[in-house]
C-alpha cells in the first residue's frame, strides 16, 4: 500500500516535535521528511539525519530546478523538502510527515492534492510562552518575536483537515495516531490486495 502524505504545523513551542517523534515510535512505516538546509551543522547534527546541509548556490539551483515540494527562509537560512525524497518513502509505503509551517503546507497543497494537514493548537498562549521559555533555547528578545508571530500562524488554524489541541501530550498523541490509523483504514478499502480477499471470503 502506498504511503500517505501528511503535514504538521504548529507554532514554536507547539510541540510538534515530540508528538512526531512518539507517533513514529508508536506506529510503523511512519517517517518524517528530512528538510534539506543552507545553515551550519550543530555539533551533534548527523548529515541525513538530522538535515541535509547544502550551500546556499545547490539551495538555488535545486529551488529553480522545480525539486522542492516547498521552501522557505527561516532566520536567514533557508529550509525545504526534496519532492523525489518524499515521492520515494512514498512508494516504499511510508506514511511521511512533513514538520513545517502553514505557509509550507500552502505550498504543498499546491503541488499536492492528496496531502492531508494537521495543525496543533496551544492550550492558550500563555502556555505557549511558558514552554518556548522552559525549553531554554532562546533569549528572550527571540522567544517574544516567536510570540508575536504564533498569532499569526495560529490564524491559518482553519486551514487545515484536523486540529489537535495539545494540552495533554499523552492525549493529544494518542489522537496524532488515530487519524493516521484511520487514513490507513480508509485507503486499505481500495487497495487491490483487499479485494483479492474479499473475492476468496465471498466466493
Amino acid at each position: 500500500m502506498k504511503g500517505q502524505l501528511w503535514v504538521v504545523a504548529a507554532p514554536s513551542g507547539g510541540g510538534k516535535t515530540s508528538l512526531i517523534a512518539e507517533t513514529r515510535r508508536q506506529l510503523p512505516n511512519v517517517v518524517e521528511s528530512v528538510s534539506h538546509t543552507t545553515r551550519e551543522r550543530r555539533n551533534g547534527e548527523i548529515e541525513g539525519s538530522h538535515y541535509y546541509f547544502i550551500t546556499k548556490e545547490t539551495f538555488a539551483a535545486m529551488r529553480d530546478a522545480g525539486d522542492f515540494l516547498e521552501y522557505a527562509d527561516v532566520f536567514h537560512h533557508a529550509y525545504a523538502t526534496s519532492a523525489k525524497q518524499v515521492d520515494k518513502l512514498l512508494t516504499e509505503g511510508y506514511d511521511v510527515i512533513l514538520s513545517i509551517d502553514w505557509q509550507g503546507a500552502e505550498q504543498v497543497r499546491a503541488k499536492r492534492g492528496d496531502v492531508k494537514t494537521i495543525f496543533l493548537l496551544p492550550p492558550s498562549l500563555a502556555a505557549l510562552r511558558e514552554r518556548l521559555q522552559k525549553r531554554g533555547q532562546d533569549k528572550p528578545e527571540v522567544v517574544e518575536k516567536r510570540m508575536a508571530q504564533a498569532e499569526e500562524q495560529i490564524s491559518h488554524y482553519k486551514d487545515f483537515d484536523y486540529v489537535i489541541v495539545n494540552d495533554d501530550f499523552n492525549r493529544a498523541a494518542k489522537e496524532l495516531q488515530a487519524i493516521i490509523t484511520a487514513s490507513r483504514m480508509q485507503r486499505l478499502r481500495s487497495q487491490d490486495d483487499l479485494q483479492e480477499l474479499l473475492s476468496r471470503l465471498q466466493g
